[in-house]
């Protein structure tokens, strides 16, 4: 199952995360209430020519395989993608692909999705704004995703804030970010979930364009969590290049561990 969504820039204000907003800028709350004042007259400038943002999720049937995800197409078995994924080298040796059952256990839900501002900013206020538009736009469609198309939780009732500190059940990790640190992994969900018709493309080395797009897993495990997979050694490198059948060499400039 594939849904996109649009979102209005109104619909999407309580959604915003002021707390990385103020980061980006080096300032508290108190310290920026300048940049501030002017980040909601650019909101309500977007609102006017009516910008919305883009989400899409796609959600799969999955198992788990050692450090393996399976995602079940369709046609199920005849149409299935392997998704592998990296582990923990330091207690407690989590991978996110422990979040689902195995092959012995019935199939469960998880998705994939992405969020973006399709439309060009320049300057750093504008760029500030849109990073968190699309945070913001990923945060509300997880919250639909949530209760009504995968619909694992029905009558949640949390406020964003609440949202903020994920007192939701399950998680969205990113790509880019410690649980998902292989940038190559974009080009996958690239061809899972169309990122060109969204209108995102991908440079060499995996980024997003527009950079103010993110990307990632979902999972409804209760007790799935963030986890930092730290430092890739050699051996770990090997094996995880291996099961994506690309060269080590290549996968560096993905991970980042190019002291290797």
């Amino acid at each position: 199952m594939t849904r996109t969504l649009q979102f209005t820039i109104e619909e999407l204000i309580p959604y915003i995360n002021w707390v990385y907003f103020y980061h980006a800028w080096g300032v508290n709350a108190q310290q920026g209430e300048d940049v501030r004042r002017e980040a909601d007259t650019m909101l309500a400038r977007w609102a006017e020519e009516h910008r919305h943002t883009c989400f899409r999720v796609r959600l799969f049937k999955a198992h788990s395989v050692d450090d393996d995800i399976v995602l079940y197409g369709d046609k199920y078995e005849e149409d299935k993608f392997i998704l592998p994924l990296l582990r923990q080298q330091k207690p407690p040796y989590l991978c996110l692909a422990d979040f689902l059952p195995p092959v012995s256990m019935r199939a469960e839900t998880m998705g994939i999705f992405a969020s973006t501002v399709p439309f060009q900013v320049d300057g750093l206020l504008k760029q500030t704004l849109a990073d968190r538009l699309a945070e913001a736009s990923a945060e509300r469609g997880h919250e639909i995703v949530r209760k009504d198309i995968w619909g694992y939780a029905p009558d949640e009732n949390l406020t964003p804030r609440e949202m903020f500190a994920e007192h939701y059940r399950g998680k969205r990790p990113a790509v880019g970010y410690p649980s998902l640190p292989d940038q190559s992994i974009n080009f996958v969900l690239s061809s899972l979930l169309d990122f060109p018709s969204l209108g995102i493309s991908l440079t060499e080395n995996g980024a997003m364009i527009p950079h103010a797009s993110t990307s990632g897993l979902m999972f409804s495990h209760p007790q799935c969590r963030h986890i930092n997979i730290g430092t890739i050694g050699k051996d770990q490198l090997n094996y995880y290049a291996k099961r994506r059948g690309m060269e080590a060499e290549v996968l560096k400039k993905y991970l980042d561990v190019s002291s290797i």
